[in-house]
């Protein structure tokens, strides 16, 4: 196939699916928004199914070297208590691979170093796109113009890709804020290889290491009308009744290096192309954070259409793609929704059967709904 796909976003679903693609010896431009690649004061982890994928494209050493492995999952109370536990060492001996914490902005290096032929075009906003016979012109806010034959779209939640091609989309408000940040800690070692995250009464907190005394942590609240009544200058309020080692992390890091954000999803849709243009990752099936597969999720993406771009023509590789991918991202947005709302009871009645739940659902359980997360699609 030697006609040029153009990747729209530079994210961590656009960079690997350029990888992918050169993989198979097609060739790929990536146009990005900002005006440089920075490095996101925020960590990613990328589960069994995304390393399966970064395994095959050669990536799982580099990848290992510079983040660290994770080996449980836990769901534990303010004072982190455990109430769920997933151990994942079964599911690194079946697929030969773990899973594992990393700082987002090194990941994004590693798969910007690893490109051999695709340029990057940086300051790039896409604010249009617009069919011209059998290609499409690509408009961007800097004024230029580029003549496109195949469009890939990887720019995420408000995707300008998607609101062009299926306007008729909807993004859900889980009225739920975040805050990630970054920072130099040293954790207690039972924590070193443990992702926990603690429940309490409309918020949460979560924290994970990425390498040696540096952690990656996250917290949400959930708010009723307006976002703004809660401000990153109070965290320590809000996570004042919570383990020393959560109140120590927010303690540690310093306002202006957190990262605040809104949390959405895309209510499932089911057409993510038309034509010669396809979406991928977010701009496809955006998902809450609640389970850590969202750029999982992209990746899974990534592999799924360079496998089929490399079997089919171009219309029959869209098509298997959509068929394979979109009942299990659709799966892992409405278990994620499901999830976030759960985590954010108000009401101690509802907090105390949650717990309970939680405590006395069987492994096995736990086991089978991550078999089927973690199991890459057969093409």
């Amino acid at each position: 196939m030697s006609k040029i796909f153009d990747i729209i976003g530079a994210g961590i679903g656009g960079l690997t699916t350029a990888i992918a693609l050169e993989r198979k010896g097609i060739k790929t431009r990536i146009f990005e928004q900002a005006e440089e690649i920075k490095q996101v004061g925020a960590g990613i982890i990328l589960a069994n199914n995304a390393m399966q994928v970064y395994d095959k494209l050669g990536l799982r050493n580099i990848i290992e070297e510079n983040g660290n492995p994770i080996s449980s999952m836990n769901i534990t109370k303010k004072n982190l208590k455990p109430l769920s536990k997933i151990d994942l060492s079964y599911f690194e001996q079946k697929h030969n691979t773990k899973n594992i914490a990393i700082h987002r902005g090194i990941l994004q290096q590693i798969l910007i170093k690893e490109l051999k032929t695709t340029k990057i075009y940086l300051n790039h906003k896409l604010t249009k796109i617009e069919k011209n016979g059998n290609d499409y012109d690509l408009k961007f806010s800097n004024g230029e113009k580029i003549k496109s034959v195949h469009v890939i779209g990887a720019d995420g939640l408000n995707s300008t890709v998607r609101e062009t091609i299926f306007p008729n989309t909807s993004i859900r408000n889980a009225n739920q804020i975040c805050w990630r940040g970054v920072t130099d800690y040293e954790l207690p070692k039972k924590y070193g290889n443990e992702l926990n995250e603690a429940w309490g009464k409309t918020e949460r907190f979560g924290f994970v290491q990425i390498a040696e005394n540096k952690v990656y942590w996250y917290a949400l609240k959930a708010f009723k009308e307006d976002k703004n009544e809660f401000s990153v200058k109070d965290l320590n309020t809000y996570f004042k009744d919570y383990n020393t080692t959560i109140k120590g992390l927010v303690k540690a890091t310093k306002k202006e290096h957190i990262n605040t954000a809104e949390i959405s999803d895309l209510k499932p849709t089911n057409i993510w192309y038309k034509e010669n243009v396809c979406l991928i990752g977010d701009s496809a099936h955006a998902t809450t954070p609640n389970m850590g597969q969202g750029a999982c999720q992209a990746i899974e993406d990534a592999y799924v259409l360079s496998e089929c771009l490399d079997k089919y023509n171009i219309n029959k590789a869209f098509l298997e793609y959509q068929k394979i991918r979109l009942p299990k991202a659709h799966q892992v947005v409405k278990a994620s929704w499901m999830v976030g709302k759960m985590a954010h009871f108000s009401n101690p009645i509802l907090i105390g059967l949650r717990n309970l739940m939680l405590q006395v659902t069987p492994s096995s359980v736990n086991k089978r709904q991550n078999e089927q997360i973690f199991q890459l699609a057969k093409i």
